[in-house]
């Protein structure tokens, strides 16, 4: 068992109330790691540190920054089987989950090395003779990130690396859930040759030390990774303070298969898209719509398939289903089941418990009474629904609070087409999961579902602000409007 301290300055600090909390491995709720229950206290010492660190080191060249993130992408390469072991036993992912997020995160530091040489702006036509006119990308000073359990190492990596790319200094608030995978990216940053203060963490409750993080007047940024309802609260700080952020929420996808489909390739993809890391992911297929004339068929061979859905030993490479994360969560994914079950839903496949493992389950009948239809369960549980036309189909995946990701599968091109205009959603996938990233795409969704982009590309809106230059030469005079 190991205890954390946060880190700030390019140190470990202990916790100035000398209270810890049990970060538990969700297997068996043992404790995995304490960490610091922090205080306003280590939120202000964090930010004054970074906002120093900021002003030190702003004017680097984009060399340096470039150097830091080609390292540290070397580092995690290198140590890529720790990250994955800490995924596993800190968050519970099955170790093809870890894999793939260690992998992304390396894929992502990858893509960020350029990021420095791409802070720049333009030149620009004047109006006043002899005037030269440009436009100038500067960072915003610090920036703090807030990052949730289930892909902490891929959150962690896209905030951090886009803050130090872009010039900017950086404060963590990780998860209390995941901790261990905060303080990995402390030393990966360390070792990479980033100066002191430039990334720092805390450790804590997010409910008790979230707004004096985000509502610190040296703070200038603010990239959140959480519920919608806690990314509404941030938005308005936000909001009375005039920062920028950028919120990537929650979700309730819709996953839409047309009879054309290819049943077996979309089976495969239902079962992925709601069912990875045990459903604890944004972007999950929870709502499934079905043409009518296949829909008994798909729900048959989806809810087999589903009833083959691997859980167990974490390690083991076809393990689908870990356990869910805290007591917490698997009350409300416990609650969610029961009240469909009572008020008449279906289960075709799951509903069951094996210690802190829910099977995958999926429901049919589900009515709008039913909590499961509107609420994100967070946890292994689709539902199946009918449709006749498209038009009802995109009204039925339209009418909900989120808009994150969203999926069809078909042959017809035109009718793809349709669907991925009129979508509601940030992101939609055709013959695809909804489950699905890269590094330099704008990744975000609307409504409910966030504000703002994530990405290689979209970060420099929020990470950087623009600056007009002009040169008055000397020799033509002083004009104006």
């Amino acid at each position: 068992m190991t205890q954390l301290e946060h880190w700030i300055g390019g140190t470990n600090v202990a916790a100035s109330n000398g209270i810890y909390l049990d970060d538990l491995n969700p297997v068996d709720d043992s404790v995995y790691s304490r960490l610091p229950a922090g205080t306003a206290d280590d939120v202000n010492h964090a930010v004054e540190t970074a906002h120093q660190a900021f002003l030190k080191h702003r004017d680097l060249p984009a060399a340096t920054r470039e150097m830091w993130i080609a390292r540290a992408a070397e580092i995690m390469t290198r140590d890529a089987a720790l990250f994955a072991d800490v995924l596993v036993d800190e968050i519970g992912s099955p170790i093809a989950k870890a894999g793939f997020e260690t992998r992304f995160a390396v894929s992502f530091l990858r893509a960020a090395i350029g990021v420095p040489r791409r802070v720049r702006g333009e030149t620009i036509p004047s109006d006043t003779p002899g005037r030269f006119s440009m436009s100038l990308r500067q960072p915003v000073g610090v920036i703090a990130g807030i990052t949730p359990f289930n892909v902490p190492l891929i959150k962690g990596i896209k905030q951090s690396a886009m803050a130090l790319a872009t010039g900017n200094a950086f404060v963590l608030l990780p998860s209390e859930a995941a901790p261990m995978i905060a303080d990995l990216l402390a030393k990966l940053w360390k070792e990479a040759g980033v100066p002191d203060g430039l990334f720092n963490v805390v450790y804590g409750n997010g409910a008790e030390i979230g707004d004096v993080l985000t509502g610190h007047p040296k703070v200038s940024a603010i990239t959140f990774t959480g519920s919608s309802r806690v990314g509404k609260h941030i938005a308005e700080i936000a909001a009375r303070n005039l920062k920028k952020y950028t919120l990537e929420l929650g979700g309730k996808s819709p996953l839409l298969v047309c009879a054309d489909a290819d049943l077996e390739k979309v089976v495969g993809a239902a079962l992925f898209s709601i069912f990875m890391y045990q459903g604890q992911v944004c972007m999950g297929a929870s709502r499934i719509y079905v043409e009518r004339p296949i829909f008994d068929k798909f729900a048959e061979a989806f809810a087999a398939a589903a009833a083959k859905a691997k859980g167990g030993n974490l390690r083991e490479p076809a393990t689908m289903l870990g356990p869910i994360i805290s007591e917490r969560q698997r009350d409300r994914v416990r609650r969610h089941i029961a009240d469909a079950r009572a008020k008449g839903a279906e289960v075709l496949a799951g509903g069951e418990w094996d210690g802190n493992w829910c099977s995958a389950t999926v429901l049919r009948g589900v009515t709008p009474e039913m909590t499961v239809f509107a609420e994100e369960t967070f946890g292994p549980v689709t539902s199946l629904y009918p449709f006749d036309t498209l038009e009802e189909a995109l009204d039925l995946a339209n009418h909900t609070e989120y808009g994150l990701s969203a999926s069809i599968f078909t042959r017809d091109i035109d009718k793809a087409l349709a669907f991925a205009q009129r979508a509601e959603a940030g992101m939609v996938h055709i013959n695809a999961p909804t489950l699905h990233d890269e590094p330099h795409v704008p990744f975000g969704g609307i409504k409910a579902s966030g504000f703002g982009r994530e990405g290689t590309e979209a970060d420099l809106e929020i990470m950087t602000e623009w600056k007009w230059v002009t040169i008055q030469s000397a020799t033509d005079g002083v004009g104006g409007h």
